[in-house]
């Protein structure tokens, strides 16, 4: 890796040439020395473009660098830096800020383009997507109204509709960017709440008058497993976590109409108002898509609005092979779809839609200074009119160029490839005597845990403890980086495939690592049973001294490299 003290002439390597020499003066002088020196404008295109360069060499030299997902490092070992930092000094110019970057944050990075990060749902990004990112923060387009995006309204609007067209949700649907699924998930639960309090007798509307008093009364039903923005976006929505009512899942993890049907009976019958039913496209541990044309129709014969939590599954919509999987999804009265998980885009990149525009009134206010209600009676497309947010970044711009430069079907590709990675991953995982796998995967999540049958020492809860500690050793290893749940009460390990990189032969390196730490924490917990023995003590697993724990991380590593 190349010193970050090298001489100006390198801050042009990335481009392939070096930097003139006005601008390597430019990006070496201060920043703090005028206001005018430090703003992006026309008279600092020179610093600009240096530091550019310089920025763009040094995320090269740190990707072809990096050798694992992690470095490994805990809380406890990086939290003394910061707290030695002076923020109220100034570095002296960009490379000493790269500096220090590096030491805080590059080289302790996690980094989710390694073919051995499988842990959440995490992405590797795409190209134009990364050029996207580098021409939108220079621009700075806010999308909240006309005359601060101009062009880019335009953008982002003709994506909501493509998105819309794809998930065949008619033409009266819109939507707007979010910051995320947990956004998208709270403005379609709101928009569901003012809907149902606006048709009750005698209530004005929650915009004006707030909820009424039988808001106490709502109730929200998705799985049992469905995501936990909904708790937070009922507890924001004054309605609080009991209002989401769980429904049972079937064998495959998916939401049962059966069940739904009956809770929604027993609800009606105890005098308590369906608000809305989210059926999810993807559940995040197992990647369970619930069946939306049942859910569909139970909520239109009883007209209750239906929300599409897509964060994971919505990029389905690109895929040739899969994309039927979708199939109920055209039903909905809202859908959730994250661009920054299964179309690998940068984050965030994320939107709401719905299938009928004029629910978007709940969240629309007029300010006389920024969308007076003449500018929309005009027809100017403020997207304030339909956001939770005022200021929003221009994050349309990535899944733009994408789409322009790559094309759906490239991004379908991508995700079809990582649905039958897992496929393969599962095989393998299957196919082991030491692993217990939950289920066949639905989209490219794995759940399992190391278990050994012929182990009959250690109990459940040992077997647990066990299981954690091996997610914990292999993020203190950074060789590889898993996540973890829980299964009916008890600990398992979990695999989220999104990256087309990983290959068959990289989940089978990091099975044998969470094996060979498995097997090591046996072994350590019966030396230590046969040692507390002899002094009449049990030896719960958990209990195995942390410079153990070291000493098999160590040895991993050893073995590795042998």
């Amino acid at each position: 890796m190349h010193s970050l003290h090298d001489s100006a002439a390198t801050y042009g390597a990335a481009a392939g040439s070096p930097a003139s020499a006005p601008q390597a003066a430019a990006a070496a002088s201060s920043l703090s020395r005028s206001p005018s020196a430090a703003l992006f404008s026309p008279a600092n295109m020179d610093a600009w473009q240096a530091g550019m360069q310089r920025i763009s060499s040094l995320v090269a030299e740190q990707l072809e660098n990096v050798q694992q997902p992690f470095s490994g490092i805990t809380p406890e070992a990086l939290r003394p830096a910061f707290a030695e930092l002076d923020l109220e000094t100034p570095l002296e110019n960009l490379e000493a800020g790269l500096e220090e970057l590096q030491s805080l944050y590059l080289k302790d990075a996690v980094y989710f383009h390694h073919p051995r990060y499988i842990a959440h749902l995490n992405c590797p990004v795409v190209l134009p997507g990364v050029w996207a990112e580098s021409l939108l923060g220079a621009i700075n387009s806010s999308l909240d109204t006309w005359d601060q995006s101009a062009g880019g309204t335009l953008i982002e609007q003709r994506l909501i509709d493509w998105t819309t067209e794809r998930l065949g949700l008619g033409p009266t649907a819109d939507g707007i960017f979010t910051s995320g699924g947990t956004q998208s998930n709270l403005m379609a639960l709101l928009l569901a709440r003012d809907a149902v309090c606006e048709k009750l007798p005698n209530h004005p509307g929650n915009q004006t008058h707030g909820l009424p008093p039988e808001a106490g009364r709502l109730r929200v039903f998705a799985s049992g497993i469905s995501h936990f923005s909904l708790q937070k976006a009922c507890a924001l929505l004054g309605l609080g976590h009991n209002a989401v009512i769980p429904v049972a899942v079937d064998e495959r993890r998916r939401m049962d109409p059966i069940a739904l049907r009956e809770a929604l009976d027993k609800a009606r019958a105890e005098g308590l108002i369906p608000m809305a039913v989210v059926g999810t496209a993807g559940t995040t541990d197992f990647g369970s898509i619930d069946p939306l044309q049942a859910i569909g129709r139970e909520c239109h014969a009883r007209g209750i609005w239906f929300h599409v939590d897509g964060a994971y599954g919505g990029g389905l919509i690109t895929s040739r092979r899969h994309g039927h999987w979708l199939k109920g999804v055209e039903m909905a009265d809202s859908v959730t779809i994250d661009y920054h998980k299964t179309f690998f885009q940068p984050v965030s990149c994320s939107a709401c839609v719905v299938r009928d525009r004029t629910q978007l009134r709940h969240v629309t206010y007029h300010a006389d200074y920024l969308n007076p209600e003449l500018q929309a009676r005009e027809g100017t497309p403020d997207q304030v009119n339909k956001s939770l947010q005022t200021t929003r970044r221009f994050d349309a711009l990535k899944l733009w160029l994408t789409l322009r430069l790559m094309g759906a079907d490239a991004l379908g590709d991508m995700l079809d490839c990582v649905i039958d990675l897992t496929r393969e991953g599962h095989q393998l995982l299957a196919a082991a005597p030491d692993i217990d796998v939950v289920q066949a995967p639905e989209l490219s999540t794995l759940v399992f845990r190391f278990h050994d049958a012929s182990e009959e020492t250690l109990s459940a809860e040992q077997w647990d403890a066990l299981n954690r500690e091996i997610r914990k050793r292999l993020s203190r290893s950074g060789e590889a980086i898993v996540a973890a749940t829980k299964v009916s009460g008890r600990q398992y390990l979990k695999f989220t495939l999104l990256n087309p990189d990983t290959t068959r032969d990289d989940i089978a390196a990091v099975v044998e690592l969470i094996r060979h730490h498995g097997q090591a924490l046996v072994k350590a917990h019966h030396l230590a049973v046969s040692t507390t023995a002899q002094a009449g003590h049990g030896a719960p697993l958990a209990d195995i001294p942390a410079a153990s724990r070291r000493s098999h991380t160590t040895e991993a590593k050893e073995s590795r490299h042998a």
